[in-house]
């Protein structure tokens, strides 16, 4: 973290120059010194400091400056920093003024020039002041900044982006924090449609930024370094994840692509319990953060958020074409893209679907659905995990299911679990039908089907867990799919597929030699954690094996 800051301001050159030089010599191994030649100088400074998310633990201000009193200042300034402490600078006959401002501007101390010798004129003072602030200090948090309503769908897009990618943030509601309020302020931005508006730990400020700016402007890599490599990944579900981590582990030069954020849908779920060697079980971004650092620590390139947006062959080669439009040539590719969330089709979804509907999502929201009642849609584990992890926050949850009960999709222990917890209930045999509201979800029409009854319940809140649909369209005229777009390897493929090798085509390879399926994108595959990790560490010995022959 950076220092806490002492600010000094005084119209008098010398005397700021001097007393910067004293504070520094005594404090500048713990706290910064700032200093401004007027009030309206020290004030930007201090919004600005407000802006980067610093400290001030010391306001010391000159009485007598032209447009604006040294009393004035610190007025202003404990709005912004009210827990700074206060200290005057006066002349002998500006006593009074000191006095008063005791209680005007709740002045902690005021000091007489000249403060020679500082040893004991200055020091013993401000180390009492500095000493008290320390004792109530709590650092304030110093990354990402996201300030919006709650019902923006851009904002919840940015916060789901952040968090899903394990990038540290701060949401700060405009409707309800006053903060926020008077950072929009401080950042220029008062009379703008500016939100959401995202602050960075430099100062810097985003205004309506998308998810690709953002991850730009924090670092995050979405070009390649090279345009060659051994193995391209395509998906960073743990399937992808796994095969990254035994691809390079292995010596191989890997890429990984990635369109969202590593965990694919995984990642999202806010409990796995029956993920091996975890007897308590961990959330998917805990899995997904272990797994990242380990391919980074094996050297695998990941680029997030970044997208693959078309493929081709060339001899020995195979070409991805991303959608910043670069290429990346390989020798072996990896399709682990996984699925997403199949998204209902009925009036209203469209329009609330960021403002009240979200499709998975619930680490992000959770904490906002405080006290109110949640929906959540979705008969199999990860609306169960989701349905859990809410419980915690909101007033009641109800999960609506199709069919007539969880056993057929749920495991035991989530239907277990489910029953116990007291604000959960779960509805079979009912659907939702309609969405209704103003600017943002207010109520949801939902039919029982068993009674052809339409209910209306009043909420804010409806997750969406429901079905999977791979996104593969980019591979057609290309790599072979099924009917539903789920990519076909190995036995499962017509028998009279063309195939150009001598060799036999490997178990989880398509019909494309060198590219392999794996985890939830395969068709059959199994759709849990394990078997995607598991199908992702097996497919780099295939991918050995054709590199040997390439």
């Amino acid at each position: 973290m950076d220092k806490p800051v002492i600010l000094t301001v005084d119209d008098d050159a010398a005397v700021l120059q001097a007393i910067a030089r004293d504070l520094r010599k005594q404090y500048g191994d713990r706290f910064r010194i700032v200093r401004a030649d007027s009030g309206t100088q020290a004030l930007e400074a201090v919004q600005q400091l407000k802006l980067r998310g610093d400290a001030v633990a010391l306001f010391l201000a000159d009485q007598r400056m032209p447009m604006m009193s040294g009393v004035e200042f610190l007025q202003q300034a404990s709005e912004i920093f009210p827990l700074a402490k206060r200290a005057l600078l006066t002349a002998y006959a500006d006593t009074n003024a000191a006095i008063e401002a005791i209680n005007q501007a709740q002045l902690d101390y005021y000091l007489l020039k000249p403060w020679d010798p500082p040893e004991e004129k200055l020091y013993p003072v401000l180390d009492d002041l500095l000493h008290d602030w320390q004792a109530t200090f709590k650092p304030e948090f110093r990354g990402v900044k996201v300030i919006s309503d709650r019902w923006s769908p851009q904002s919840h897009a940015l916060r789901d982006f952040l968090a899903r990618n394990q990038v540290p943030y701060r949401w700060l509601d405009i409707e309800s924090n006053s903060e926020a309020q008077q950072l929009v302020t401080y950042a220029g931005e008062k009379d703008n449609p500016c939100l959401p508006l995202v602050l960075l730990p430099d100062g810097d400020k985003l205004v309506k930024p998308s998810p690709a700016d953002l991850a730009q402007q924090i670092g995050m890599q979405t070009e390649a370094a090279k345009p060659f490599y051994d193995l391209v990944i395509v998906g960073g579900g743990p399937a992808g994840l796994a095969a990254a981590v035994y691809g390079a582990s292995e010596g191989l030069h890997t890429v990984m692509i990635e369109r969202e954020a590593p965990g694919g849908q995984a990642g999202t779920s806010s409990r796995i319990e029956n993920y091996l060697g975890f007897p308590v079980g961990l959330s998917g971004s805990d899995l997904a953060r272990r797994a990242v650092t380990q391919a980074k620590r094996f050297g695998v390139e990941l680029l997030a958020p970044q997208e693959a947006t078309g493929i081709r062959v060339e001899d020995t080669y195979r070409i991805i074409t991303l959608a910043d439009g670069s290429e990346i040539s390989c020798h072996a590719m990896i399709l682990a893209m996984g699925v997403a969330w199949r998204r209902l089709s009925m009036p209203g979804i469209e329009q609330f679907t960021g403002a009240g509907i979200y499709y998975g999502a619930a680490q992000t929201e959770a904490a906002a659905c405080e006290g109110e009642d949640v929906y959540v849609v979705g008969g199999a584990n990860s609306a169960g995990q989701a349905a859990m992890y809410f419980s915690k926050f909101a007033k009641r949850v109800r999960i609506l299911v199709r069919g007539e009960s969880l056993t057929k999709s749920m495991s035991q222990y989530l239907i277990d679990q489910i029953e116990s917890t007291d604000n959960i209930d779960v509805l079979p045999f009912h659907s939702v039908v309609e969405a209704q509201g103003g600017d943002r979800l207010e109520k949801i029409l939902v039919k029982d089907s068993q009674t052809d009854e339409i209910k209306t319940f009043e909420t804010n809140s409806l997750f969406i867990f429901i079905g999977a649909v791979p996104s593969t369209d980019w591979l057609h005229g290309v790599v072979g799919r099924d009917e539903r777009g789920f990519i076909c390897t190995g036995p499962d493929l017509p028998k009279d597929a063309p195939w150009p090798l001598e060799r036999d085509r490997f178990l989880l390879e398509t019909n494309v030699p060198g590219i392999f399926a794996v985890g939830d994108v395969r068709h059959g595959s199994v759709k849990r954690v394990a078997s995607g990790v598991g199908e992702g560490s097996i497919c780099v010995q295939f991918v050995h094996r054709h590199l040997a022959q390439v």
